[in-house]
Order: structure tokens, then C-alpha cells, then sequence
């Protein structure tokens, strides 16, 4: 069975682009539009990767993903930060915050469901 991801992202354009690559790849996807609905989605459906925009209306990516990694979810749960925030630095801060990936906006619908994945096996091959 696929795993169920959560998409924490506030853009309209953004949430249906990667909720289409996702379906269309057969995940089940649950979506949070701000970060407080996101963590709420989180504990209630322990989904096995997130999604995270960075730049959220009510609080950063980097908050959500502290908070979701000092949660109760398991703890194979893959974090990616999903962002346009392509500073330097910007990567190095949302790993140690908690994610375990990065993927830069905006995505290639050709490699983004392959970059997921990727970062998905790494982490549960630990």
C-alpha cells in the first residue's frame, strides 16, 4: 500500500500541483492549508511523509516541522521541506529543525515524485 502524505501548503496553484503528481502516482494525500490545520491533520493521521512549505500564513515551515519531530508521530516519519526559499543556509536550517529533505520550488512534475520518494527510502532504510 502507498504511503499516506500530508501537504502543508497555503498556495492554491502550488497544493493542487502536488496533490495531482501524488494521486496520479495512487498516494492517498491529505491537505492542510496553514500550519496549525497541518499539525492538527498530523496527529490525528499519522501520515507516513509531510509535505512543508516553508513560507506559511500563521507560522514557518521550520516551526511545523519542530514541532511535528517533538510530536508523537512515529519517528520514521519523512519530513520535506517543499519551498522556494533557496538561500543559502535555508536548507541546513529546515534539516536540523527536523526535516529530512528539501525540495526546492518550483518542482519538475517530472522528478518531484522520484525526489520524494528518494528521500522517503533513505530515510526508513535507518
Amino acid at each position: 500500500m502507498m504511503p499516506t502524505i500530508l501537504i502543508i501548503e497555503d498556495n492554491m496553484q502550488n497544493m493542487y500541483m502536488l496533490s495531482y503528481l501524488l494521486e496520479k502516482n495512487q498516494y492517498q494525500v491529505l491537505k492542510a492549508y496553514n500550519g496549525f490545520e497541518g499539525l492538527k491533520l498530523a496527529r490525528i493521521n499519522n501520515p507516513e511523509i509531510i509535505l512543508v512549505d516553508i513560507q506559511l500564513p500563521d507560522m514557518d515551515g521550520y516551526a511545523i516541522c519542530d514541532q511535528l519531530r517533538n510530536s508523537d508521530l512515529p519517528k520514521n516519519t519523512t519530513i520535506i521541506a517543499v519551498t522556494s526559499y533557496a538561500m543559502e543556509g535555508d536548507k541546513e536550517k529546515a534539516m536540523q529543525v527536523g526535516a529530512d529533505g528539501y525540495i526546492e520550488k518550483p518542482i519538475n512534475p517530472d522528478t518531484f515524485i522520484n525526489q520524494m520518494q528518494e528521500v522517503y527510502l533513505v530515510k526508513n532504510q535507518k
